[in-house]
């Protein structure tokens, strides 16, 4: 008997394959432990609702007519947050899995695929999918915030984070370390952080470099 989660949501699962057994198999598959499978028998149609129709995770075929696994894989890191993709193929190579797993790939499954590890490699898709929305919905808030500071205070926050102290700062702007303090606290306040350590992360975060030299 085939173990697995239930899904938290109705999730929605991308089968991106040419063949249209495999399509109704997968889905059938899926819709049967609750997920909300949709099939396309090329890249392309997925392409052309993805923007506003988007899955939770897409299931594609290796070697296809055209646009091939691969490519839809690099189009799909296109958008703000790419979509974990789970490739199931019967014509894999140690090459191309390769490149997919680099390319951020959570599996390469070869066909016959086995229901259990399909459903596994699914359930991992949307958590990383679930893990890197969220990341993406912090870092909006983030930059929002980084948005309210002005230049001055921008200055400021980057020499902070760069292990400047109060008086180092004022030398390096031009300006009085009274003057600095009022800035720093007014970063702190606006980036919503309560220590160095914090505000530090929240550089990381932002990818802003640790050192402003």
């Amino acid at each position: 008997m085939v173990k697995v989660l239930t899904p938290l949501s109705k999730s929605t699962v991308a089968i991106v394959d040419d063949d249209p057994s495999i399509r109704r198999s997968l889905t059938r598959l899926l819709s049967t432990y609750g997920f909300d499978a949709r099939s396309y028998e090329s890249p392309e149609t997925l392409l052309a609702e993805i923007a506003t129709s988007p899955p939770d995770c897409v299931i594609a075929d290796l070697a296809m007519p055209g646009t091939n696994g691969l490519d839809l894989q690099r189009s799909l890191a296109d958008f703000d947050v790419a979509l974990p993709v789970v490739f199931v193929t019967g014509v894999g190579d140690v090459r191309s899995s390769v490149s997919a797993m680099r390319a951020g790939a959570v599996d390469f499954l070869s066909k016959p695929v086995e229901q259990q590890e399909l459903l596994e490699a699914v359930h991992r898709a949307l958590a990383r999918g679930r893990e890197a929305h969220a990341i993406a919905h912090e870092v909006a808030a983030l930059q929002q915030r980084m948005a309210s500071l002005t230049e001055r205070e921008r200055d400021v926050f980057k020499l902070v984070v760069a292990g400047y102290l109060n008086k180092q700062i004022a030398a390096d702007l031009g300006i009085a370390e009274k003057t600095v303090k009022v800035h720093r606290a007014r970063v702190m306040r606006k980036m919503a952080v309560k220590s160095v350590a914090a505000l530090a992360r929240v550089a990381e975060r932002l990818g802003i470099p640790a050192s402003v030299r």
